[in-house]
């Protein structure tokens, strides 16, 4: 089984989601390379998730989500406090857009692109958006923002979100799947002459989301053809896949202590934000602008991995449930499914700084910044297995044991992926660009970022006596001790790095319509705090990330057209397989290299008044280089895995995007959007692929009047169902072993399911 430890979701998920297609070169086309943002990519289109932005793939291990407001990281690690439990695309915020990868990696030293989101301040008079989201599974989403003047130059902006989302399906255990609660009050002082304006912020954010990271697996037949059709009656994506009972034993990693919590409890995400935000522009044209914040959260995810089937015809097993008067009576049914619970927490301190000194001249623009982030946390990671029911006629599953091995529901306490860390994270970096327009044909950006970067804290990565590291164990934590007699104790940790990154492009005007263009961007990092979360330490060498591309465009009245070649790579990633023999599961740390080679054609067109056609084709291979690590079980089985040289798991080597949309009149929009993925390979031995699939989206805008604007929007219209991402337990087999695997229950992630979402917008 493969789990993808994300940067620092220190979390194990089964489908790790990958980045996968090359850049789009839409970006720039012959206007220079001056804009922050991309176009042509509708970040909150999104077919994994009803309120998040959507990941927007460039080939490599997806790292955090990088999403930022007024030009500051949300937050500093996503895990484990997710995005989604204290951000939305709501009515607080005046633009979202998507930031580009060179942007990303100067201002921040992230890989990837990033969400790029202004909050909505206070103007003259008095101004209000009421925002208004439901779908027919029940979701119910509102959105209020006020804000106006209170005279000598003083204005407020004040915002409450509201979310109560059940899911596509009911959950016994909690009423809704996500409870988010987000508060936003900003007082701002404009100064005179339009120099610029002072800001003060304080933000609230309360949100359960109980089960937005364990609702995302489900039982489904795999043929063995790359297609899947539904294990007896379940229903993918809308029959639940998580037992009656949320309430969960585990024990925990700094105490040792036995505790129970359920997973709505335990999913609870609350911080308190402080922020203070100036803009001032002096008489010589230089701009001045200064961010800080402070946070303090608490931040949690619950996770429920599918780990083994288990055909109880074959072997001795004695399954027990419990019935409805909760008697301990015999399990009848074929399958059990064992999962791991990984209940993730902790309390984190922000503190984030961030200037920037600009001038605009007739030519060019300058700019230099500073960042000065400091980042505080005390986490762990606690894990617990228990098997469940896999019903066939689509029934919530039940709590099941094995009698013959044990007395109760719940086993192998922190013995699999548990995780520690504390201590805090430094950044002091200073950045500069310089965006130059040297002829009317020629623009050149540039820029380089230096970084200082600081780790203090501890962690759990104990060694022996013989200096070999001690794994986790079946009631692992702090103060345990192991066979060995080696006493789990906290390990210190203590690291300094200096990061760099550097950007150039350029953009060459051959003729009005028609040039070239092209960029590089070189990254250079070390792991992050969270990277110290495993059994064993990371290796620390330095992580690069060459991302180069070339191309021409081509402009006119009704088409913009981009073609590009892209290659891109990254050194020393760090990850954890979490490997599986029989009803053993060990974990395999290593350390591996991808490359991806490509090719992107992205075109918009408007062939004629109405209508508009965006079209984006992406070819790419990306493949896995030094992907080779082993693991010996208790019965000498040694799992082997050898990767190097496969294309990466979950990655489809095509991807199609189709946009058209219709003005039918000037206020009536019908818009369509189409998403291709080709085959994907579910397992890291290309052993198990699913076949392509499309995403789909649609909907209808209507601008009713100037305060009024309704729209109906459709996921999944084609009502696609399948399987995607990797198949759970399966990473030791062999292509050898599935050529002859067929009509086999497997369980993995699946395609959203058909929704029907209805939006409100009210101004006034």
């Amino acid at each position: 089984m493969y789990f993808k430890k994300f940067s620092k979701m220190a979390v194990v998920i089964v489908s790790a989601s990958m980045m996968t297609s090359i850049v789009n070169a839409q970006e720039s086309t012959g206007s220079g390379t001056n804009s922050k943002e991309e176009g042509n990519r509708n970040v909150m289109l999104n077919a994994a998730s009803a309120n998040g932005p959507r990941e927007i793939q460039i080939g490599l291990p997806s790292a955090d989500v990088n999403v930022l407001e007024n030009g500051i990281p949300v937050t500093y690690a996503t895990n484990p406090h997710g995005i989604n439990s204290m951000w939305r695309t709501d009515a607080s915020l005046s633009h979202a857009g998507l930031q580009k990868i060179s942007e990303t990696a100067i201002t921040t030293g992230n890989i990837g692109y990033a969400v790029n989101s202004f909050t909505r301040l206070g103007e003259d008079g008095f101004h209000g958006n009421l925002n208004y989201k439901a779908n027919h599974y029940g979701m119910q989403e509102f959105s209020f923002n006020m804000r106006g003047s209170m005279g000598s130059g003083w204005y407020y902006s004040a915002n409450m979100y509201q979310d109560f989302d059940p899911g596509t399906f009911k959950v016994k255990s909690s009423q809704y799947q996500d409870r988010t609660q987000i508060y936003k009050l900003a007082l701002t002082k404009r100064y005179g002459d339009g120099r610029g304006e002072f800001t003060a912020m304080f933000n609230y954010s309360n949100s359960h989301p109980a089960y937005n990271y364990a609702t995302q697996s489900a039982p489904f037949i795999y043929v063995g053809d790359g297609s899947v059709k539904e294990f007896g009656k379940f229903k993918l994506g809308t029959t639940s896949y998580l037992p009656i009972d949320a309430n969960i034993s585990y024990r925990d990693m700094r105490t040792g202590e036995i505790k129970q919590t359920s997973f709505f409890d335990y999913a609870k995400n609350r911080q308190g934000e402080y922020v203070l935000m100036n803009r001032y522009t002096w008489d010589n044209g230089v701009t001045w602008k200064i961010i800080g914040k402070y946070a303090h959260a608490r931040g949690a995810m619950v996770y429920q991995t599918p780990m083994q089937i288990i055909d109880t015809r074959s072997g001795d097993y004695n399954y027990m449930q419990s019935d409805l008067e909760g008697n301990i009576v015999p399990y009848t049914g074929q399958y059990v499914q064992t999962r791991m619970t990984c209940l993730n927490a902790g309390i984190i301190d922000q503190a984030m700084l961030t200037s920037e000194l600009s001038k605009t001249f007739s030519n060019s623009t300058l700019r230099l910044g500073i960042n000065e982030w400091n980042y505080g946390i005390d986490y762990a990671s606690n894990t617990t297995m228990y098997d469940q029911s896999i019903a066939d006629d689509g029934s919530y599953p039940v709590r099941v044991y094995d009698a013959n091995l044990r007395n109760g529901f719940t086993y192998d306490y922190n013995k699999n992926a548990s995780e520690y860390y504390k201590g805090h994270e430094n950044k002091l970096a200073v950045y500069a660009t310089h965006d130059w327009n040297v002829t009317d044909k020629l623009n050149l950006y540039y820029g380089a970022r230096f970084e200082w970067q600081r780790i203090k804290g501890e962690n759990a990565a104990v060694r022996n006596a013989a200096g070999e590291y001690v794994g986790r164990f079946a009631d692992y934590y702090l103060g345990a001790t192991a066979a060995d007699g080696t006493l789990i104790a906290p390990h210190k940790l203590s690291y300094n790095w200096i990061n760099y990154d550097f950007t150039a492009s350029a953009t060459y005007s051959i003729t009005k319509p028609f040039g070239l263009l092209g960029d590089f961007t070189y990254i250079v990092q070390h792991p992050k705090f969270e990277n110290f979360a495993p059994a064993t330490l990371p290796n620390t060498d330095k992580i690069v990330v060459p991302l180069g591309r070339a191309g021409f465009y081509y402009n006119n009245s009704w088409l913009s057209l981009t073609s590009m070649f892209s290659y891109i790579s990254k050194s020393n990633n760090n990850s954890t397989l979490n490997l599986q023999h029989g009803s053993e599961i060990m974990a395999a740390p290593l350390t591996f290299d991808i490359k991806t080679l490509g090719w992107t054609t992205d075109v918009v067109a408007h062939p004629f008044k109405g209508f508009d056609m965006h079209f984006l084709l992406t070819y790419q291979k990306p493949t896995y280089k030094k992907y080779e690590t082993s693991v010996r079980f208790s019965d000498g089985y040694e799992g082997k895995i050898n990767a190097t040289g496969n294309i990466v798991a979950e990655i489809p080597q095509v991807l199609v995007e189709l946009d058209p949309s219709y003005m039918i009149t000037p206020d009536l929009k019908l818009w369509l959007s189409f998403r291709y993925f080709s085959k994907t390979y579910a397992n890291i031995n290309e052993a198990y692929y699913f076949n392509g699939h499309w995403e789909t989206f649609g909907g209808l805008n209507w601008r009713v009047n100037k305060m009024l604007d309704l729209g109906c929007t459709v996921v999944n219209f084609l009502n696609q169902t399948g399987a995607k991402g990797s198949i759970a337990g399966a990473e030791l087999i062999t292509k050898d072993e599935a050529k002859d695997i067929k009509n086999q229950i497997m369980t993995g992630s699946y395609l959203r399911p058909f929704t029907v979402e209805f939006t409100a917008s009210l101004k006034f």
